[in-house]
Parts: C-alpha cells; sequence; structure tokens
C-alpha cells in the first residue's frame, strides 16, 4: 500500500520536530526510518496513523487521507512499548483487540489462532501475558498489528532489547509478509537492520538528509558507513 508524504512539518510547543519532509513509500516495500532518539521518526509515525495533525502538509495511505478513520481499518501499528494486558492470555488479549477492530467473533477467532501461529506463540496463547518474556510480548505485539490483515504494517523499534536469534525470525516474518502484498515501515537506529530494509530515509533534526537503497546510501561514503551522511550533518552518535 503506498504511502505519500508531502511537505509535513510538526511543532510542539516552540520546537519544531518535523521540517517539510517529503517521502514516497511504494507498495509491497520495507522502508526502513532511520536515525537517532529524537530525530522525528516517532512523530512522524504519529502523523501516518492520524494520531496527531501536521501544521502544514498531507499525508495519504493508497487513495485515503490521513487523518481518517477508513485508513485505520487497513493499517496495522505495533508501538515501541506494547500495548498488552497482562492479566489476559495473549489469546484473549488479540480476542479484545479484534473486537475493537470490529471483526466477526467467528473470523476473529481463527485470524486469532493464524497470527499466534506466524508468530510461533501458538503453544502459549493460553499462557497470561504477565508470564511471558520480553521476547514473547515482542512477538505478540506484531501479532496484533497483524490480526486485520492490514495493507500497511507501521512497526516502532520492534526488536529493541530481544535476542539475535529471535531478531533473525522476526525479520523473517516481515520479509513473508511482504512477499504476502505487504508494505511496511519499520523505525529503527540499527544498522544491520536498516541494511535489510529495501530502502532507507536517514532523518536528523526532524528533516530528510537522505533517502535511497541501504547499498547506494553506502556508496556515497568514503569508508561505505551510514554513521558518515549522520556524521557530516552533525550527529556524533547516531
Amino acid at each position: 500500500m503506498r504511502v505519500n508524504i508531502s511537505g509535513i512539518s510538526k511543532t510542539f510547543g516552540k520546537q519544531q520536530v518535523l521540517k517539510g519532509i517529503d517521502l514516497e513509500i511504494q507498495d509491497d516495500e520495507i522502508f526502513g526510518l532511520i536515525g537517532p532518539s529524537g530525530a522525528g521518526k516517532t512523530t512522524l509515525i504519529r502523523l501516518i496513523l492520524g494520531a496527531i495533525e501536521p501544521d502544514a502538509g498531507h499525508i495519504s495511505v493508497g487513495d485515503i487521507k490521513i487523518p481518517s478513520f477508513a485508513a485505520l481499518a487497513r493499517i496495522g501499528y505495533m508501538p515501541q512499548s506494547e500495548s498488552l494486558y497482562g492479566d489476559l492470555s495473549g489469546l484473549d488479549n488479540l480476542l479484545f483487540f479484534g473486537s475493537m477492530y470490529g471483526m466477526k467473533n467467528s473470523t476473529l477467532k481463527e485470524r486469532a489462532a493464524g497470527v499466534l501461529k506466524l508468530v510461533e506463540l501458538d503453544n502459549d496463547g493460553k499462557k497470561l501475558v504477565n508470564n511471558y518474556s520480553g521476547g514473547m510480548k515482542k512477538r505478540l505485539s506484531l501479532a496484533a498489528a497483524l490480526l486485520a490483515e492490514p495493507g500497511l504494517l507501521i512497526l516502532d523499534e520492534p526488536t529493541v532489547g530481544i535476542d539475535p536469534l529471535l531478531r533473525k525470525k522476526i525479520w523473517a516474518q516481515f520479509r513473508a509478509l511482504k512477499a504476502q502484498g505487504k508494505t511496511i515501515i519499520i523505525t529503527t537506529h540499527v544498522m544491520d537492520e536498516a541494511a535489510m530494509c529495501d530502502r532507507c530515509a536517514l532523518i536528523y533534526n526532524g528533516s530528510v538528509i537522505a533517502c535511497d537503497q541501504f547499498d547506494v546510501l553506502l556508496s556515497r561514503t568514503a569508508n561505505h558507513s551510514i554513521e558518515e551522511i549522520f556524521i557530516e550533518n552533525g550527529v556524533e552518535n547516531a
């Protein structure tokens, strides 16, 4: 699902967080938003979701202008911090979220079982989330984002704090979802994850400082390092 971001600016109080962002994210693409903490990545995500409105510019998801309740039904969102109910089982969390999407009960139960299997939690669906490990909670959050079969999946730092083996499995799932026709937007500051995206936008101080395929971005630097691009723009620790 194509996402068009045109001239987006956003200010909170006296701080301008985003400055004239222009991006076009293609159908069936894993697109990385790369940058240090405070660069504006999460604010841009909130704008794409329609959770906040821009001061200038516009965003469309497919043929729908954001903000729009109609677009929300086509977007799956995995926040940086898990929004799960610890006193419910993993399955009951999904059934609750599915009811919020307005999914019919017969379809919902089948779909919940399917996404639990996809994220390898099918044997743990009846456990209370309070008894899940951090990695299991990440996978359940991903399952919740996939529940309504969205065309666009937005993942905010989806693999922070999980072990390398699980990260590898989750990225295998991302590639499988792309093969199914999903568009995926991922925010990260981890360079090896950026390398697995089809294209990346490097964001610093509210602006896009570069946007291209990862290998192309590397070829523009003397030492083949994305960090060089940030350093050239005044970031010492991207």
